[in-house]
């Protein structure tokens, strides 16, 4: 009877010793209450870390039997030698640099034509047209008429001594208007064959006005460089203006191929790296060269930038707007390797099966960089000696899909 009446009074003595304080004498334990559930309940101490915090990595299980069923195979991750090859198309170009334009200053008519078809090869001083001019006859004219005026003016020289205030006789008296005189007949002179200089009269052509006396006809035009005739203007009788282009010559001795590099590999592209050039017109031949150009300016059409290359052509085979193959090999140095196949892109990011030994495989985040040649770069999430699933990882996946086994959080 007494115990009946002491049971429900044993909470209400709990409660009141709760705020009684620290010096109140601790309840006597009752019989028949669990404990199970107290270590659960208590909270961890200040500055100690409960084992259950530790999230362990998912792992799916492949029996090893159906591994070798499934074709499953491995791969080790490890520090290789990484190469990118860029493969793109390229256009052979005449070099700009060895370009040349044949055009008068005068205005006349083309009286005759030396080059009479465009491909043709000339060499330098070639003579091209003969024009004639008669603004060209008249100022050849004027010239030869000042140089006999200029000879009539020359005037004996006059020798004057002071020899303690003795003069000496002089041949003539000169007077002062003569001497003006002669003065200006040389500078006419100098203006006159200048002139002709201007109009591209050479030096030997204006000797030989001077030692003849009589004027050249036609002004010949040459050749400035070596090439061949890419664009003819000029036809036999044709008036022509000052300024106006008649030839177009380029020297093919050398040639440019410029090719176009996409915009998501222009980074790994600099000026000097080795090229590999190839055409189908000549199968089995190879060119070697270097990238001298990188153009500043990029396409918004084709989204790429332009990069040139100079190429010797000393039999002239490699001809202007042809297409060649170009392939570019970039050496990135040594990176943390694993092949293409090992990574499965979610959509979020990159994970790997990683293979844990006895027939168990880990889902993995990881962040990749550079792709080239079946090989990516592994920039997080991996280590070296780890092996990864390179081949029927998608069985895999699909197995740890089943299972719900995802991969931990993207490493940062």
């Amino acid at each position: 009877m007494i115990v009946s009446i002491i049971l429900p009074l044993v909470p209400l003595m709990l409660h009141a010793q709760g705020h009684a304080g620290h010096g109140a004498s601790p309840a006597p334990a009752v019989v028949g209450k669990p404990k199970a559930a107290a270590p659960q309940t208590k909270a961890p101490s200040q500055g100690q870390q409960p084992e259950q915090a530790v999230q362990e990595a998912p792992q799916v299980e492949i029996a090893p039997e159906l591994q070798q069923r499934i074709g499953v195979k491995t791969v080790a991750v490890a520090v290789k030698p990484f190469q990118k090859t860029i493969r793109t198309v390229g256009r052979i170009e005449i070099d700009e640099r060895n370009q040349a334009t044949v055009n008068t200053k005068i205005e006349g008519w083309i009286e005759k034509l030396y080059v009479d078809y465009t491909g043709r090869y000339v060499k330098k001083g070639e003579p091209l047209a003969e024009i004639f001019s008669p603004e060209l006859l008249a100022t050849q004219q004027e010239f030869i008429n000042t140089k006999k005026w200029a000879g009539k003016q020359t005037i004996p020289t006059t020798q004057a001594g002071h020899d303690h205030g003795v003069k000496e006789d002089t041949p003539e008296p000169v007077s002062v208007m003569k001497q003006m005189l002669e003065k200006d007949a040389t500078v006419t002179l100098e203006a006159a064959r200048q002139r002709l200089r201007l109009w591209d009269i050479s030096e030997k052509q204006i000797k030989r006005i001077e030692e003849t006396g009589q004027p050249v006809r036609t002004l010949t035009l040459y050749s400035p460089v070596s090439g061949y005739i890419t664009q003819k203007m000029a036809i036999q009788g044709m008036k022509v203006m000052p300024g106006e282009k008649l030839f177009d010559v380029a020297d093919l001795s050398h040639i440019w191929i410029v090719a176009d590099i996409y915009e998501y590999e222009l980074s790994a592209v600099r000026v000097g790296q080795p090229v590999k050039i190839t055409l189908s017109y000549f199968p089995g031949q190879e060119w070697a060269s270097r990238i001298d150009f990188i153009y500043p300016v990029f396409s918004s059409e084709t989204r790429t930038a332009k990069v040139r290359l100079t190429l010797p052509n000393p039999g002239g085979a490699l001809k202007p707007q042809m297409f060649t193959n170009v392939e570019i090999r970039i050496d990135m140095g040594r990176k943390l390797m694993i092949p293409d196949s090992a990574v499965m892109d979610t959509g979020k990011g990159q994970v790997v099966y990683v293979d844990r030994g006895n027939g168990f495989f880990e889902p993995r985040e990881i962040r990749t960089g550079l792709r080239a040649d079946g090989a990516v770069e592994v920039l997080r999430g991996l280590k070296v000696g780890e092996k990864v699933a390179s081949s029927a990882n998608f069985l895999i996946d699909s197995e740890a899909q089943l299972k719900g086994v995802r991969p931990l959080s993207n490493p940062k």
